[in-house]
């Protein structure tokens, strides 16, 4: 019921729904709008070379803090526009809307049993990396420090560290698993000697090494073996909303037969917010 109450009140604010910077094309037809589900990508364009910054050679980009593309830090509230029915209450046994599952996964979720996951100390599992992004509720974004972006969740209490450049692997698979994140930049990037980065660009993220977990809560897996890559898009429009989109690419050869996508939007609250109600993860 706390989910249900914290998104119903952003439902009502007219969304306007605009194209992120990244899209995915579809054979013979127009690139999806936000919130639904795409094709594979067509492609991914080569990284623009660095660019000029002020006298003489550039030399290499700035990462982490230094070299951010697109500022996403922040309080921000998921707004569901669409999946209701699978993200705001738990769907039955066994449905599985337009996920590319195979003959493995459908074994794994026709025998999904939340109390057997309760029992395992395993309510967690549509908590990690790949479905906690996906919760209704409210992200709050921040520097870790200079090289790690902190991604806290109402939902499930969980705590995501993106990392730029490198960061040792941790010792076990974990929830939120290793991520390695980098910037994107549109237009060309800058190099030393800029007054700073373009605010123009978007984030990717890459993780791997998560414990097996669930797609969505009613027992639909993902393994070991799952990758989870996401752009992060930043949008500020005339009336001063702040908009971020995130697409989630899952690729899972042992329980999918292609690349699994969806895409999740949050709105901007203020930076003086003060009703941030982490809860428990929840098995049912």
């Amino acid at each position: 019921m706390n989910r249900f109450l914290k998104t119903l009140g952003i439902i009502a604010v007219a969304m306007p729904f605009f194209l992120p910077a990244r899209t995915f094309g579809q054979a013979g037809g127009a690139a999806p709008a936000p919130g639904g589900r795409g094709q594979a990508p067509a492609g991914r364009g080569q990284a623009p070379g660095p660019g000029r910054g002020g006298r003489g050679a550039a030399g290499p980009p700035a990462t982490g803090r230094a070299g951010a593309s697109a500022d996403i830090t922040g309080y921000w509230v998921t707004v569901v526009t669409e999946d209701w029915r699978y993200r705001m209450v738990t769907p039955p046994k066994g449905d599985r809307p337009s996920i590319p599952v195979n003959a493995a996964a459908i074994a794994v979720l026709n025998a999904w049993d939340p109390a057997k996951d309760e029992a395992a100390g395993e309510q967690c599992k549509a908590y990690g990396a790949v479905g906690a992004m996906r919760q209704p509720g409210r992200l709050h974004i921040t520097w870790a420090d200079e090289n790690t972006l902190k991604v806290e969740t109402e939902a499930g209490t969980q705590t995501r560290l993106l990392h730029f450049g490198s960061a040792p692997p941790s010792a076990d698979p974990t929830w939120q698993g290793d991520s390695l994140a980098s910037w994107e930049y549109a237009g060309g990037r800058r190099g030393r000697g800029s007054a700073g980065p373009a605010m123009n660009g978007d984030l990717k993220v890459v993780t791997m090494h998560l414990r097996p977990g669930y797609l969505q809560k009613n027992g639909v897996p993902y393994s070991a073996n799952a990758v989870l890559t996401e752009y992060f898009n930043r949008t500020s429009e005339p009336n001063g909303d702040g908009w971020l989109f995130l697409t989630a690419i899952v690729d899972d050869p042992q329980y999918l037969n292609t690349s699994f996508i969806r895409s999740t939007h949050y709105k901007r609250l203020p930076d003086n917010f003060s009703g941030w109600e982490p809860e428990a993860c929840t098995a049912r």
